[in-house]
């Protein structure tokens, strides 16, 4: 059976790698216009013979565009929490158990089982198995559970969980596992752009699970799985590793295997009798002890209900327990046509609830109606249509009443038998209280969006605009991006349950609005296919109303989201349908930042007419409009589009209007992305000094923002230069770092480029064996990255290092396809640098005339677009193949003119071996 489990746990990691290396492509396209970063600087100047760029010059971008589509600039990050803040998902998160309860009472057979259990496991080296805690509603399953897992907590130091599954929770699905599975995942630390995504659900689902127990391995950790529907739902979930504890709460018996099953039934009469005295603060002896037998009796010998009888009789000190039997008694003759078990604890709920003022009645049905799983004081108001203050009031009040769970951070949850109570209660004035209370609670998110929308957008972005009263509506205090991060992630489930039945009630402009205003934290936070869902819920709800400017609004984000999904086709689709529904309704920044996205789009794919065309129109309509930023934007990515295909000029142009233009916003990644993109031109052009300035520059604010997945990039491209200037060393160290911090993020685009790299440097240092296993790596990575551009680089290289270890064959095969990628992707410096690396191979290999032709196309190529590394190359090998012919005195000048272009750029390593060839006796 261990077996079995040990095969499906390697093949379920094994598709999950597989599909997270298809997630490593997504998360490059986390920024608004970050895939053209890095994917036009592979495709325009990776191909120098030392590969002379490092890869992606854009990397992960921060997704803190408002709804309105505002493009983020290339090469952005989620926000950075401030100093010394701890981030979403740190650490701490890790310690989530429900505080103990002092209504458990006694259970230490089933303690003592469980206790036994583990330490038999741990002692014998054994995995420990499941433990599946099951037993009829209200019998304290979950409160066993937590209990337990407190007792049990210093066996497992690395951390604590406790995940609701919403198993039997009336009125909310199940959670699915691939939701949880998100859930934990980001608990633990992962970055929100390392998590899965994907149209496929069980790919995702298993790729998900693969990196949850690559989390959890070689750890000591405890997970409660709370109110599961299914085995199928909670298998996902499970660790792989052999010392993690897994508590499972269910109502049914599930089917599994390799599990301990420890029924929980109700208590025992004297137990709940002792646990009655104890919650109702009298002393034993005040009590009539046959009543209260018969009371427990009456609820079942359930917890929840022994814990209500007794929270009565505590809050009124003038009632004798006989007093309580009579109306308990009268209580359950009206509910006579439940079961017996269900009548036993609705009588008591019934008799709880009827104690409450009227006020506190409203409040608590109010409760019932309220879509989402836990919720705090400013919900709660809002529910209720009361103040925060009285919502506090009536918060405490309902615990005392134990008609209320606490949870940590001043949350509070209804037992899922008091919520159908509830919704019960108020589904007896009708259903209009029910959609009353769905547009009080959406309203007050919707408030509390708007300010968090603020925080967490870049300068000068817009946001979505607030509805009508809501700037009236209380909320928590939001006055940071890091508070604005954190509120939205307590809260996402929430707001997207809310959301869910707002489209239930067909309150379609509720969805359409509050889809926007969820937009902005969806692109930067994920998962993206949530994202997608959400928009495409309002789409449907905007075609509904016949709200055209609502549709383009939400398939403009379905397009972008999309685009990080790597999905072209349909990030196209809905981009160039949200295009026409601006146009239809006369909406011009709308348009504008469809035409931008689409525009990113078509450079990822090197339609690099059409990316052109897009923000040439998205620029225009920015300019009439005197939007700054999304000028800026549009510029960026044209000069990106520029720079692919080798007009430096006008990219340099571009980029440093676009920088001009940030720094006039005080957007300090806008400016450190362009900067940096300047720096590759700048090396492109051979200006080493400039780019090096550039790309130093770009890393100082990077580490200022401390964003280590951008830093890493600069790294790279700092590599580059250092190479080329003959500074191997530092360039090796730079490498290093950045293989070093990419691997850590989880971002395999930048490894990919980082080993690249090293490879080139391995071909330098003369470990040819090494350099090809190295290229050879990337160019796997690559390929299953979907990046052609990465693809043609280390085609190219190794073509060149295939060629010196005498590969002739294999190396004029990888030269050929690096030629053919680059001249569909219409990237001339890479293909000048392909004509150079084929002509060197021809000559080594002893055919210089053939070589001499390469040489020559090579030439004009590079000088046709200055790039003068290039031109020298080509330089230097014309002359060495006239050497070859006797041309010795047109050979000199060729190598001399070589030579001149090497020292102007600062290529000493190549210009030392030309005046070494010129002084030999043969030159």
């Amino acid at each position: 059976m261990r077996l079995r489990r040990g095969i499906a746990v390697a093949v379920v990691a094994a598709g999950g790698a597989v599909t997270t290396m298809l997630v490593g492509l997504v998360t490059n396209a986390v920024s608004e216009s970050e895939w053209p970063g890095w994917l036009g600087w592979l495709q325009q100047h990776a191909w120098f013979s030392f590969a002379v760029l490092g890869g992606a010059l854009v990397g992960l971008t921060v997704l803190l565009a408002a709804l309105s589509g505002t493009q983020e600039r290339p090469a952005e990050v989620a926000p950075q929490p401030e100093e010394g803040a701890e981030p979403p998902g740190a650490a701490l998160v890790l310690r989530s158990l429900p505080r103990d309860t002092t209504a458990f009472t006694d259970r230490t057979a089933e303690l003592e089982a469980l206790v036994q259990s583990v330490r038999n496991s741990q002692e014998g080296g054994e995995a420990l198995p499941v433990h599946v805690i099951d037993g009829m509603p209200g019998v304290g399953k979950t409160t066993f559970a937590v209990h337990a897992g407190h007792v049990l907590s210093e066996r497992f130091p690395d951390g604590q969980l406790f995940v609701n599954l919403n198993g039997h929770t009336t009125g909310r699905p199940p959670v699915q596992a691939t939701e949880a599975l998100a859930s934990l995942l980001a608990a633990t630390g992962v970055p929100a752009q390392r998590i899965p995504v994907g149209s496929d659900l069980g790919a995702v689902t298993e790729a998900r699970a693969a990196m949850w127990r690559s989390q959890l391995a070689g750890k000591k950790a405890l997970l409660i799985l709370d109110n599961a529907a299914s085995y199928r739902q909670l298998e996902p979930l499970l660790p792989g590793g052999s010392s993690c504890l897994v508590l499972v709460t269910s109502r049914k018996r599930l089917a599994a295997y390799e599990e301990v099953v420890l029924p929980v039934e109700a208590l025992p009469p004297e137990h709940a009798v002792d646990l009655f005295v104890r919650l109702s603060g009298r002393s034993a002896d005040s009590l009539d002890r046959a009543v209260l037998e018969q009371l427990v009796a009456l609820c079942g010998y359930l917890p929840l209900g022994v814990s209500l009888l007794a929270a009565r009789l505590r809050h009124h000190p003038s009632w004798s327990a006989e007093d309580l039997h009579t109306r308990l008694v009268a209580t359950r003759d009206r509910l006579g046509e439940l079961r017996a078990g269900e009548r036993a604890v609705a009588a008591t709920f019934n008799l709880s609830y009827q104690d409450l003022a009227p006020e506190r009645q409203h409040f608590f049905r109010c409760l019932g109606l309220y879509p989402g799983t836990d919720l705090d004081v400013f919900s709660g108001a809002a529910l209720g249509s009361v103040s925060v203050a009285a919502a506090r009031e009536g918060l405490d009040a309902l615990y005392d009443a134990h008609l209320i769970d606490e949870h940590p951070g001043s949350r509070f949850r209804l037992h899922d038998l008091l919520r159908d109570y509830a919704r019960g209660l108020a589904g007896e004035g009708g259903s209009m209280e029910s959609v009353q209370a769905v547009q009080r609670v959406c309203a007050y998110y919707l408030a509390g969006l708007a300010v968090a929308n603020v925080h967490i957008g870049r300068s000068g972005a817009t946001s979505p605009e607030p509805r009508d009263g809501t700037s009236l509506i209380e909320t928590p205090p939001i006055e940071s991006r890091t508070a604005a991060l954190r509120w939205l992630e307590a809260e996402r489930a929430n707001v997207l349950a809310c959301i869910r039945r707002a489209n239930d009630l067909a309150l379609h402009e509720l969805v359409i609005h509050m889809a926007a205003a969820m937009a902005p934290f969806l692109r930067q936070a994920g998962p993206w296919d949530q994202a997608v869902g959400l928009h495409r819920t309002a789409a449907e709800a905007a075609r509904h109303t016949g709200n055209r400017r609502a549709l383009a609004d939400a398939l403009a984000e379905l397009g972008v989201v999309r685009r990080f999904m790597a999905a072209y086709p349909e990030a196209v689709e809905a981009l160039n349908e949200a295009v026409t529904e601006y146009e239809a309704v006369g909406e011009k920044r709308g348009k504008a930042d469809a035409l931008n996205q689409v525009g990113i789009v078509w450079y990822v794919i090197a339609d690099n007419e059409a990316s052109a065309r897009a923000q040439i129109d998205a620029l225009a309509l920015y300019r009439e409009l005197g939007d700054r930023l999304g000028q800026a934007n549009a510029l960026a990515d044209l000069g990106m589009v520029r720079r692919q295909t080798s007009r430096f000029d006008a990219a340099v142009e571009a980029q440093s209007e676009a920088l001009s233009i940030y720094r006039e916003l005080g957007d300090r990644y806008g400016e450190a992305n362009s900067l940096r993109d300047l720096g590759i031109v700048h090396c492109l052009l051979g200006e080493y000094g400039p780019a090096a300035q550039r790309h130093r520059e770009a890393l100082d604010i990077y580490r200022e923002l401390d964003d280590r997945v951008h830093q890493a990039y600069a790294l790279n491209e700092l590599g580059v230069v250092q190479r080329l200037t003959d500074d191997l060393t530092g360039a090796r160290e730079a490498h290093t770092q950045a293989l070093e911090y990419f691997t850590e993020l989880g971002e395999r685009f930048g490894r990919t480029n980082s080993i690249r790299h090293l490879g080139v440097l391995a071909r330098l240092d003369g470990n040819v064996t090494e350099a090809i296993q190295l290229l050879g790596d990337a160019l796997d990575s690559y390929r299953d990255l979907g990046s052609r551009g990465g693809e043609a680089a280390s085609l190219s290289e190794l073509g060149l290092t295939r060629g010196i270890a005498g590969e002739l064959d294999g190396a004029i095969e990888s030269l050929q396809r690096s030629l053919e990628i680059l001249r569909e992707l219409g990237d001339r410096c890479g293909e000048a640098e392909v004509l150079n690396h084929w002509g060197t191979l021809l000559h080594s290999s002893g055919d210089w005339v053939a070589a001499r032709e390469f040489f020559e196309q090579g030439l004009r190529l590079a000088r046709d677009i200055r790039c003068p590394l290039e031109e020298a190359r080509a330089l230097e090998g014309i002359g060495r193949c006239d050497l070859m012919a006797g041309e010795r005195e047109r050979s000199e000048e060729l190598l001399c003119e070589a030579l001149r272009v090497y020292r102007r750029v600062g290529a000493g390593r190549a210009a030392d071996a030309v005046e070494r060839l010129l002084a030999s006796p043969a030159g």
